[in-house]
């Protein structure tokens, strides 16, 4: 019997700010399963955008139902532990995190409005369900462990009579949880009357800077195309203080979006086709690091751009990772006994992956939106005087992240080689 795991992801701008310790464990096999994932989902020099966020939620979910080898293959890829229990409090806990983000700024908000500032308020969602055939053996155990751990409730759908409604169905949901950035997650006929469960993750963030870029500051300026030659980029200006540093082959900036708690984070090759060599030597310490960099007065020059990438089917990519058994190669070796009770003639096997992204950064913020969705089947300080301000021009190639200060988990990563 099929799954199907759907990753809709939405980015909008900002606010922030928790410990995030609990959550620690989770965030970290976000942003290395987001590494892993990053040159695998565009043509090589092309634009690309993920929600390593909303990929590891998804497939942490279908892990939780996983058993023998298939879960040791799921372990070893999502980068977990061998605790289980951890893995699933650690993605509540950051869930928590993430939903408390979006109360401190309704009640930040409110207080606002009491003095007659009436300021956009940062918008960040995230949501999970499940939607599986009715009447089928689905363990009670996994489905408490999904509604309770990860606010997964059940949704019966037909798949065997209906797949076709059943795929608008999850559809229209995924767009109702995206604010409409995210359509057709699910392509036509993907579903059919062996679909046994559909697992969804859906993300949407709407957050403004914390200090906006001037609109009137935003001029035509030379981008460097890789391999090719300049192009003119409406590119923003703002001089202020933010997050900085130098590393080897090339500098990293922060942009706070509106609270704090979330930030934009730029990686800049020193030279212009240096990307390659940046994404390359890319490692999930290297943004962790970024989560809290020393501040220091910027002068930042960053083009506008808007990203909306086809559907990502995942599931090659996650095989070559080496997660197969999953997938059910070789045939008869998919094991997710603990999500429904495994027959010789009825079990389920992940049958793809569909991930779906979309972000609009400009000089208000960033929006941004995903989903991903497993589908399954049934086979048969000291004082020192201030710095000079450093020019941070993003004239070439680069890299980005949408990023979860308190834990460093990024909830968007990709990269930019033509912002036009």
């Amino acid at each position: 019997m099929k799954i199907h795991i759907l990753l809709p992801a939405v980015l909008l701008p900002v606010l922030g700010g928790l410990t995030g310790r609990a959550a620690s464990l989770a965030a970290d096999a976000i942003n290395a399963l987001g590494v892993d994932l990053l040159p695998q989902t565009a043509p090589a020099g092309g634009n690309a955008l993920l929600s390593p966020y909303s990929i590891q939620t998804a497939l942490a979910m279908t892990c939780a139902g996983a058993d023998g080898q298939t879960r040791e293959e799921m372990v070893r890829v999502l980068h977990f532990p061998n605790a289980e229990a951890a893995v699933d409090r650690s993605f509540a806990e950051l869930q928590a995190d993430l939903a408390g983000i979006m109360q401190r700024q309704a009640a930040r908000a409110e207080s606002m409005h009491q003095y007659g500032i009436t300021n956009e308020p940062l918008t960040l969602t995230t949501a999970n369900r499940l939607f599986g055939q009715a009447g089928y053996d689905f363990r009670p155990a996994f489905l408490s462990l999904l509604k309770d751990q990860y606010l997964a409730p059940f949704e019966a759908l037909d798949f065997r009579r209906d797949a076709a409604g059943a795929t608008t169905q999850i559809n229209t949901w995924v767009e109702d949880q995206t604010h409409n950035r995210i359509r057709d997650l699910i392509p036509p006929k993907a579903l059919n009357n062996a679909t046994r469960l559909v697992l969804v993750n859906a993300i949407y963030l709407k957050a403004p800077w914390e200090t906006k870029f001037p609109a009137g500051a935003t001029q035509p300026q030379p981008f460097h195309l890789a391999g090719g030659p300049d192009a003119d980029a409406a590119t923003m200006s703002l001089s202020h203080s933010l997050g900085y540093a130098r590393r080897e082959g090339y500098s990293v900036v922060a942009v706070p979006y509106l609270g704090g708690e979330l930030q934009l984070v730029i990686l800049l090759p020193d030279a212009n086709e240096g990307l390659a060599a940046v994404a390359a030597a890319l490692k999930p310490s290297m943004l962790a690091e970024c989560a809290q960099l020393p501040e220091q007065r910027v002068n930042l020059h960053l083009p506008k751009f808007k990203l909306e990438p086809p559907l990502m089917p995942l599931g090659k990519a996650m095989q070559s990772l080496g997660m197969k058994t999953a997938f059910d190669v070789p045939k008869g070796s998919a094991n997710f006994d603990r999500m429904a009770p495994r027959r010789p003639d009825d079990y389920l096997y992940i049958s793809e992956i569909y991930h779906k992204t979309f972000l609009k950064l400009d000089e208000a913020g960033t929006e941004a939106a995903a989903a991903t969705g497993v589908a399954m089947a049934a086979s048969n300080a000291i004082m020192r005087p201030p710095a000079p301000p450093v020019e941070f021009r993003v004239d070439h190639p680069f890299l980005f992240a949408i990023q979860h200060r308190a834990t460093g988990a990024c909830l968007f990563l990709g990269r930019v080689t033509d912002p036009r």
